[in-house]
């Protein structure tokens, strides 16, 4: 099974919630064939909970959280990952840099965004790998879609108003990677009447 990893800083606040709403965005285009997504921070509170601002605004967005344990970000769990999409630049390049054979599996969210966008829609049937190197090919080619606002800021310590606006850019993006990647929600055949 294909797996995409997501990474913030502390795997507490963005990249929670951004695991729950990719799972589900790819889950209502794939369904049992979605990749798997989980997460991890590059200095990860090692077992702690999802902020409980990150739990209400991920509720608020439609997907559950309050389960989440945070994990510090291993060599492993980068080299398992088919995809590693990264809540900031700083996160993309301290992968890289620590790991430089896996660059062409590391974006930042918004970064793969602009990508994929700029990019054929995928075939009927998606393949992550192949959409990732297309990806990674072109970046190389020099497209660098809006380096200036590459990251999704971080509201540790902001109140319960900032996690649901990083919420809300979390879902949209998120969203639109799923369609770039998988392509759109499939319409429900309608049934015949008789």
């Amino acid at each position: 099974m294909t797996s995409i990893l997501v990474v913030c800083t502390g795997n507490i606040c963005r990249s929670p919630i951004a695991e729950g709403l990719l799972r589900a965005a790819l889950a209502r285009r794939l369904g049992s064939d979605a990749p798997d997504v989980s997460s991890a921070g590059t200095a990860g509170w090692e077992g702690s909970a999802a902020m409980p601002e990150s739990v209400e605004a991920a509720r608020e967005r439609g997907v559950e959280i309050e389960r989440h344990v945070a994990r510090r970000l291993e060599a492993s769990h980068v080299d398992a990952a088919d995809l590693i999409v990264t809540m900031a630049s700083e996160h993309r390049d301290a992968i890289t840099a620590w790991m430089p054979e896996v660059a062409d599996r590391v974006f930042t969210l918004k970064e793969l965004v602009r990508l994929v966008e700029s990019m054929a829609p995928p075939t009927a049937a998606p393949d992550l790998a192949t959409r990732v190197a297309a990806a990674a090919a072109r970046r190389r080619e020099g497209f660098t879609g809006n380096p200036l606002d590459d990251d999704v800021a971080d509201p540790l310590g902001m109140p319960l108003d900032s996690y649901r606006a990083i919420a809300w850019e979390l879902d949209e993006w998120t969203e639109r990677l799923a369609e770039g990647l998988a392509g759109p929600v499939p319409v429900p055949a309608q049934r015949e009447e008789a």
